[in-house]
């Protein structure tokens, strides 16, 4: 399903005790496969409890850039994701960046 030239990466946060993630997975995690020719977002998964949520955060990142972090990514999610893990799917963000960068770093 995956060509030779993508990675997967996970980000993860903390979301708030009153959240249904927190009762169900502990923790949020956003998976990301990446083409690394590209620096571009070919798939998402989040551990959403709602299957609609999980397609709403795909549709924020499907398709970006992932070659560094971009602020208008954080912003956008700020502008139109108004659940309770907002500040969650941010931080995962930004750690599935700096994972990302690693790998780079690393292997290409």
């Amino acid at each position: 399903m995956y060509k030779k030239n993508t990675v997967y990466v996970v980000g993860h946060a903390k979301t708030s005790n009153d959240n249904a993630i927190t009762e169900q997975f502990k923790l949020f995690f956003i998976s990301f496969v990446i083409d690394t020719d590209l620096d571009e977002v070919v798939d998402v998964k989040s551990t959403a409890t709602i299957d609609i949520t999980s397609e709403f955060i795909k549709s924020m990142f499907l398709g970006q850039k992932f070659d560094r972090y971009y602020k208008e990514i954080e912003d956008e999610v700020k502008r139109r994701y108004f659940g309770t893990s907002q500040r969650a799917i941010i931080v995962a963000y930004k750690d599935a960046v700096k994972k990302y960068t690693e790998v780079k770093q690393r292997y290409y």
